[in-house]
């Protein structure tokens, strides 16, 4: 099983396939609009516009499990990282990635890159995931990671 075995939904309400991003290098992040990593959406877009013809996406799943700081709409959502950040990657609806109800992806991707001393759970906002072009996970990065710093992490990847 890999990440192009899953669906999702995006902020439009539209169900997504994830094999559609068959054969490109993806990151994917869990953001929030009211965090302290939320200047963060600038350098995702960043890397995103640098990359994304070589065969980047940047797929952005809002959640808001930590300290409640994602809590607008879906079509809020989407004004906000527009207007304050320019984002034109992929952007999905609200997701849970801990708990019960966490969405099937996160599962497996924390599964599949577990934190700091094994631990699975994401820690907060803008934790990211670094997935090749075959679908599986290459590495989990702390929220604190930059989008910047991953960029050469990326460019291999992308080859």
């Amino acid at each position: 099983m890999n990440v192009f075995d899953f669906q999702a939904t995006a902020l439009d309400g539209k169900p997504v396939d994830l094999a559609q991003y068959r054969g490109k290098v993806l990151l994917i992040v869990n953001t929030a609009s009211k965090c302290g990593f939320t200047p963060q959406y600038q350098g995702l877009e960043s890397v995103y516009r640098e990359l994304h013809g070589r065969g980047l996406e940047v797929l952005g799943f809002p959640c808001n499990q930590f300290g409640s700081q994602e809590p607008g709409s879906e079509e809020e959502i989407g004004a906000f990282c527009e207007k304050n950040y320019g984002v034109s990657f992929p952007m999905f609806a609200k997701v849970d990635v801990n708990g019960d109800a966490a969405h099937p992806l996160w599962k497996h991707l924390k599964a599949e890159a577990p934190g700091v001393l094994g631990t699975e759970g994401i820690k907060w906002n803008f934790t990211k995931f670094l997935i090749g072009r075959d679908g599986k996970v290459v590495q989990r990065y702390a929220p604190t990671t930059k989008p910047e710093e991953i960029a050469d992490d990326i460019e291999r990847l992308l080859g």
